[in-house]
């Protein structure tokens, strides 16, 4: 065989049964590289030119670290892959012999990934998954060989509901300290004592024995305003969690009985890990509904309360109360629906459907004009949001 003799020419004898078979894996059959080197019958001599014997270092020495390093984390898992890393000349070396011999063929970082991710396999009863893995064993093969385990996070989806006023989505690091606690927080590094996020993840970053947690709501309510009806839909991410097999009917449950009368938690389940940059994402579909209490300034002429359900399209600047943190810029957002209930002489209740993104406190008082049209103008008197709740956040 002619690429064979190329072979063994180029590297005089010096290349072991893993880099001939690879080499050789789209002319010769066999069930492995190694059986295709070896169903060959030529004499292979010396240290391999190529990797150095790299493959050497793939042993029971190697495997007791992975299985120790396992043991060490307790980590529950069902499927994995394995990545590695080798020196930099034995990928260059490899590269360069691929292509003076014009190979198509696999680079051998894919063969050590596999060989050791097939006796993986075998030895734990555990699958190697591609597309979707609970951890990653990495393997440092450039000196002595030295074993990581990286775990990868879970993602729990949800919706919440926010009963009482003063919590935050997320938590807030004290302004003062920025976190890292002082007497104003009592030290805890905290601007408010609790939130949506914490309210639920400390249970269940002890359920899972996991080391953090991230919250991603598809969008957020001030924190005076209350989050009601169906609640607002959310994706929790949990890194590094030991355990992945959790009763979230369960947990649900406790949760809910633990946090009665302050926030509450539906519909709980396992999603996936694009599922928390979907739920930011607003379709053309999507809208909210709020319940607001007006106060106007003076007494309104009722007959005008009619005008307000033409509100329609309103060209809103980014509010002075978050220009701090938002980009300063006109957002075009549309009112769908109105309807309003009197109170008194100076109150009444709006029920709005909108767009999501509309500010509603501004649509109400006009922020000082950077909210157009809006509530105050058009009553003709100065009205505000005295209290703000969400009814309803869609799904879609």
């Amino acid at each position: 065989m002619q690429l064979l003799e190329e072979i063994l020419e180029k590297t005089d004898g010096k290349i072991c049964p893993h880099c001939l078979g690879r080499m050789l894996s789209k002319s010769v059959e066999g069930s492995d590289n190694v059986s295709r080197a070896e169903s060959l019958d030529v004499e292979l001599k010396g240290e391999c030119i190529i990797c150095g014997n790299i493959f050497d270092k793939i042993d029971d020495e190697l495997f007791d670290k992975i299985y120790n390093k396992l043991d060490f984390l307790k980590v529950e898992f069902d499927s994995f892959i394995v990545g590695s890393r080798i020196d930099k000349e034995i990928t260059k070396r490899d590269e360069e012999f691929i292509r003076v011999l014009d190979l198509d063929v696999e680079p051998i970082k894919k063969e050590i990934n596999r060989i050791i991710g097939k006796r993986l396999e075998q030895e734990l009863k555990k699958e190697v998954n591609f597309e979707k893995q609970d951890i990653i064993v990495n393997v440092n093969l450039i000196k002595e060989p030295k074993v990581r385990v990286q775990i990868n996070p879970i993602f729990i989806e949800g919706k919440y509901n926010k009963l009482i006023r003063g919590i935050p989505q997320t938590k807030w690091p004290c302004r003062k300290c920025r976190g890292r606690g002082c007497e104003e927080c009592d030290f805890t590094g905290k601007q408010y004592p609790c939130s949506v996020e914490e309210l639920i993840s400390e249970h269940i970053l002890k359920a899972t024995n996991g080391y953090e947690a991230k919250f991603h709501g598809a969008g957020r309510e001030d924190i005076d305003v209350l989050m009601l009806g169906s609640g607002r839909p959310f994706v929790l991410e949990i890194k590094e969690p030991k355990i992945r097999k959790i009763d979230l009917k369960k947990l649900e449950k406790e949760i809910n009985e633990i946090n009665q009368g302050k926030t509450q938690y539906h519909n709980l389940k396992f999603t996936h890990r694009n599922r928390k940059a979907e739920i930011k994402v607003s379709s053309p579909d999507a809208y909210k509904i709020y319940k607001a209490l007006v106060e106007c300034e003076d007494a309104y002429d009722k007959d005008k309360l009619d005008s307000l359900s033409e509100l329609g399209e309103i060209h809103q600047q980014t509010p002075i109360r978050v220009s701090h943190r938002r980009a300063d810029k006109v957002r075009i957002k549309h009112v769908l629906d109105l309807s309003c209930d009197v109170i008194d002489d100076t109150h009444f209740e709006m029920t709005i459907k909108t767009e999501g993104g509309l500010y509603i406190k501004e649509l109400i008082s006009g922020d000082e004009g950077r909210s157009q049209p809006n509530v105050a103008d058009k009553l003709g008197v100065k009205a505000f949001c005295k209290q703000l709740d969400v009814i309803e956040v869609s799904d879609k």
